[in-house]
Order: C-alpha cells, then sequence, then structure tokens
C-alpha cells in the first residue's frame, strides 16, 4: 500500500478505494452514454476534442465491451473490475448500449468493492513488487524495453490501418451501415 494510506484504518482506505471505483465506473458509463447520441447521430465535427471522441466511439473503442455485455449481461460489469484495461471499455459499453442507470449502478457495487479489496490489501504490493523486479534486472528492463516498443508499434499499426480505411470505403456508405448497426442497440438493455 503506498506511504500515505498506511496511517488511515483498513476500512477507510477500503472504503474509499471502492467508492472511487464506482465513481470512475459512472464516469466511463456517462462518456459512454451521452456522447453515442450527440457525437455518432447529431454532429459531425471537423477537429478537437469533439472528433476525437466521435472518431473514439465510430472506430469501436467499447466494441470488446459491447460483445462482452451482449454475452454476459449485467454479469460483465462486476467481473470487469478484476481486469485491466477490458475494464473501461465495458463501463463504456454499459453506457453506449444505454443499459438502465440503477441496474448498471447496482451491477457496479460487488465489482467496486472487489476492487477496493485488491488494492487496499495486495494490488499496490503487487504493483510495486513488479515495478521494482523488473528495474533491477537486465532481464526485467529488457521486458519492459519490449513491451513498451510492443505497445508503441500496435498503437502505429492501428492508426497507420485506420488511416487507410476510409480511402477504400465508399463515401462512408458501408461505415455508416455498419455504424448504424453496432450502435443500435435496443433502447433498454438487461
Amino acid at each position: 500500500m503506498p506511504e500515505f494510506l498506511t496511517g488511515i484504518p483498513f476500512a477507510v482506505v477500503l472504503a474509499s478505494l471502492s467508492a472511487g471505483a464506482w465513481l470512475r465506473g459512472q464516469l466511463l458509463y456517462w462518456i459512454g452514454r451521452i456522447p453515442t447520441d450527440q457525437a455518432l447521430r447529431r454532429t459531425h465535427p471537423g477537429h478537437g476534442w469533439r472528433k476525437r471522441v466521435h472518431d473514439w466511439l465510430a472506430g469501436g473503442g467499447a466494441d470488446a465491451g459491447i460483445v462482452a455485455i451482449r454475452r454476459w449481461g449485467l454479469v460483465a460489469v462486476p467481473l470487469c473490475y478484476v481486469t485491466v484495461g477490458f475494464q473501461s471499455m465495458v463501463q463504456a459499453a454499459a453506457g453506449v448500449l444505454r443499459i438502465t442507470w440503477w441496474k448498471y449502478a447496482l451491477a457496479q457495487i460487488p465489482g467496486a468493492l472487489a476492487w477496493g479489496t485488491i488494492y487496499s490489501t495486495i494490488g499496490f504490493a503487487v504493483w510495486e513488487a513488479a515495478l521494482a523486479a523488473a528495474a533491477g534486472s537486465p532481464v526485467g528492463i529488457g521486458v519492459i524495453v519490449v513491451l513498451v516498443a510492443a505497445g508503441v508499434t500496435a498503437i502505429v499499426l492501428v492508426r497507420r490501418r485506420r488511416e487507410r480505411q476510409p480511402a477504400t470505403l465508399a463515401a462512408g456508405d458501408q461505415a455508416g451501415s455498419e455504424l448504424n448497426t453496432s450502435l443500435a442497440p435496443r433502447r433498454e438493455h438487461t
């Protein structure tokens, strides 16, 4: 656990971390829900942060989460809290799919408590141990360099592929129909 949390009672740390995880999930839910209607259906921004949000939603940023929710239902919400990265996709996908807010909020509670429990007990220690072990050995430094290089390569390849895609689509006809199909969820889900 980080040094600044060591003097605080365990119950307070657990409650604070769980509440923070729940609030973060709410933020991602609303980031997925509001811009889906506003950015994709009513606007066509040309530049700035609005265009980046539009492109992220149109580009399938939450697709893995949408697939998980459609496959497993609301069970995906609490389960996503014990993952890294996938958590954000599921929470944004819940907003994109416009799952009823109170059902989503209730489904978050066990996951947020699990996340709070993990990070108030062993979570920070595992991260600190992994970073210390990696930074203290030549093999660990090599692994870090390889992971960073792989991440940068993946980002570059994805961006290049996305840059080439619009040129191959006929004036957005195919993209528009695919987008409408993937973002035309039933009004209320689960």
